[in-house]
């Protein structure tokens, strides 16, 4: 069920997922028996939409939020490895291969990672090396373990907003609200009107969109999400000699 739903979130794409849902909610608005609702009913769909919408709108807010706060962290994050792998140039071949061999372990390990804070293990590493060091070149050492140090604020950083996501509780009044309005808006006697049951499939579609969208941001998928790793693998390709 797990493999089912990553696949779901990261390989489908937003468009696909639209034209799908389109084409259900138009054969669904097209078969479906419809109601017409007195004023009461209208009101109800009425506060309802506006619930869905009051609610929705400051989740999906939080976790462009999110995405936007992900980028300044790893962006900072990338400068602060640029700036410790460059200071140590000056080290021999041998002990600048090693350091480097760990920093490049760290970042593919970030990249990759599975769950929030999987790169950690690799950067602690980092720190044990410089803590045990002991040799020729151990003000430098110092020196690096230090900025080590320095950057586990973005490390913080980075672990508290992979890990704010939408919880359960959230989801449970999101998908209340929504099944209700879509019902309406389903059911709706919209008479004989075929430019009135498109805008209700539109509708549809986009009341089911949101919530596409809000999961994929929650997971991190959305290809805007993505691109908060590009420092990183800049870093990669270029074996740290360029950021960007």
């Amino acid at each position: 069920m797990g493999k089912v739903k990553d696949l779901l979130l990261k390989k489908v794409r937003l468009t696909y997922y639209f034209i799908i849902l389109f084409v259900v909610f138009v054969t669904v608005i097209i078969f479906m028996p419809h109601v017409k609702f007195d004023s009461g009913a209208l009101m109800l769909f009425s506060v309802d939409s506006f619930l869905y919408g009051f609610y929705i709108s400051p989740i999906l807010n939080a976790q462009k939020s999110r995405v936007e706060e992900l980028h300044k962290i790893i962006r900072s994050e990338s400068n602060s490895i640029f700036a410790m792998v460059l200071s140590a140039k000056k080290l021999p071949k041998v002990l600048r291969n090693k350091i480097q061999g760990m920093f490049m372990d760290y970042l593919k390990s970030s990249i990759e990672q599975q769950k929030p804070g999987e790169g950690e293990v690799k950067y602690e590493s980092m720190i044990t090396y410089c803590l045990d060091y002991k040799g020729e070149y151990q003000s430098d050492i110092d020196e690096l373990l230090n900025k080590l140090v320095a950057n586990q604020q973005n490390r913080t950083n980075f672990a508290m907003q992979m890990s704010n996501k939408v919880y359960n509780n959230e989801w449970i009044i999101i998908f209340m609200l929504f099944s209700i309005t879509l019902s309406f808006v389903i059911l709706l006697d919209m008479g004989g009107s075929l430019m009135l049951k498109f805008l209700a499939a539109v509708l549809c579609t986009s009341l089911s969109m949101l919530l596409v969208i809000l999961a994929k941001m929650s997971t991190l998928t959305h290809k805007k999400a993505k691109q908060i790793w590009n420092p990183f693998k800049k870093l990669i390709d270029s074996r740290f000699y360029r950021i960007d």
